[in-house]
């Protein structure tokens, strides 16, 4: 295998990148960048791949969400801990059923890129460059704002640091004290089915809280009051991956510290393409989207160039089939990793194979085809022997109205209400915590 640095990626293809109409203006931005202080630490991203290694040996799940594309308009403080709320609920669901650590990783913190099927767009016979994300360019639907702009970097660098110090003051702080517990409902769930079925599970934490303190035990136990909290997003925008890998003073190793997980996407999974070498370069968890154009002898030759002494939580397959494609695309993958003895995660990302335009025009998932991707993925890998091990989705704690279907019923007609997001739709929070039962359901089956 060729040498590697920060950057060699440069050599080779990359697939899903703006071009800038001034490259010494983004390389003054990435010189701003390379001397910023990281957001996330070597130590961080070394104690996650050691979580995660308990995942590949089916001793822990993996949650995974967050935000399908972060933006500027819609930073604000209640919205990341809605997010991060849900998630704790979420988890808690997951533990109890699963009678196992759950590891959680939000999408946040620096999912600003997306990537494209087209280069343009036209709406009323006016062709413009695709929005990218927030990170290169503005989702206005004007010339001015398709343009794609360095300075933007900057402007995400700023907003994950903050939402970065938010995230480390609420797991950290009191605020995922299991005491709190029945406060994390949010008030338009907790009248649902799902808010329902919740707080009865709250209210049995809340007992064995007060059994233990009567017994003689102290609750306020560090693990009772904190949580481990990781971020990540895709490493889409490789000038700004470059500027902020780090190599540690510790070990001698480089790590990209915008995320203590990164991930490469299913259109850009190339093997001989840069976000390959980038990221086989930096000692990161990595996942890799597979979608149902994977195929297994790829997968194993990915598997090598990313994993190439076979390290148990270095590697999260995630994979996004579409609910009916599961049955036929994930035990051919599966068997050859089995095959092979390769130590990996795997986990669904059951939304961006069932994503789809309703009638009046609104890019949708419905989630019942979301729920039936996991429950699928599940039954595959109980059949194939191997550990599910993990889901991976996009939501919201906000109150939104994006993906159809859920105990709130929400249809074509009313997602004009609440569309909110700035390129797919997400489950909203009573929507999310529904997923959750499921797979808690299923979870619990499993490891029985």
């Amino acid at each position: 295998m060729s040498q590697w640095d920060v950057t060699s990626w440069r050599a080779k293809e990359a697939l899903q990148q703006p071009i800038y109409p001034d490259l010494a203006q983004l390389k003054a931005v990435e010189d701003k960048l390379s001397a910023m202080p990281p957001l996330v630490f070597a130590g961080e991203a070394r104690q996650l791949k050691s979580a995660l290694a308990k995942v590949a040996q089916g001793k822990s799940f993996l949650l995974q969400g967050g935000d399908c594309a972060e933006s500027f308009a819609e930073f604000h403080a209640n919205n990341i801990r809605d997010t991060f709320k849900v998630m704790l609920q979420m988890s808690v669901v997951l533990t109890y059923a699963g009678k196992c650590p759950i590891v959680k990783i939000g999408r946040m913190a620096g999912q600003f890129a997306k990537p494209r099927s087209a280069n343009t767009e036209t709406i009323n016979g006016i062709e413009l460059p695709s929005y990218r994300g927030d990170i290169i360019n503005g989702i206005d639907f004007t010339e001015q704002a398709r343009i794609p702009d360095p300075e933007r970097l900057l402007s995400v660098y700023n907003q994950s640091s903050a939402t970065m110090n938010l995230l480390r003051a609420f797991a950290q702080g009191g605020f995922a004290d299991l005491h709190e517990v029945q406060k994390w409902n949010s008030n338009f769930v907790a009248n649902s089915p799902a808010g329902e079925r919740y707080g009865a599970i709250a209210d049995k934490i809340n007992e064995s809280l007060q059994f233990m303190e009567a017994c003689g035990f102290d609750s306020s136990v560090p693990q009772l009051r904190e949580t481990e909290f990781y971020t990540s997003h895709e490493a889409l925008l490789l000038p700004y991956e470059e500027a902020l890998t780090r190599q540690d003073s510790l070990t001698g190793d480089w790590y990209d510290c915008s995320a203590h997980m990164l991930w490469i996407g299913d259109r850009t999974r190339q093997l001989d393409g840069a976000h390959v070498e980038f990221l086989r370069g930096v000692k990161n968890p990595i996942g890799v989207k597979a979608g149902p154009t994977m195929d297994p002898e790829d997968l194993i030759r990915l598997i090598d160039t990313l994993n190439p002494e076979n390290e148990a939580g270095r590697l999260n397959i995630i994979v996004r089939m579409g609910a009916d494609k599961v049955a036929e695309g994930m035990p051919k993958l599966i068997q050859a990793v089995e095959r092979e003895g390769k130590q990996v995660v795997w986990s669904s990302d059951p939304m961006h194979g069932n994503t789809v335009k309703a009638s009046n025009g609104y890019k949708t998932r419905a989630v019942d085809s979301i729920l039936r991707e996991v429950q699928q993925f599940f039954e595959v890998h109980k059949a194939e022997g191997s550990y599910a091990g993990g889901v991976h989705f996009e939501m919201t704690g906000q109150n939104v109205t994006e993906c159809v279907g859920g105990s709130f019923q929400v249809t074509e007609a009313d997602l004009a209400d609440r569309y909110h997001t700035h390129c797919d739709p997400r489950l909203n929070a009573d929507q999310s915590l529904e997923l959750a039962f499921l797979i808690s359901d299923t979870l619990k089956k499993a490891r029985a």
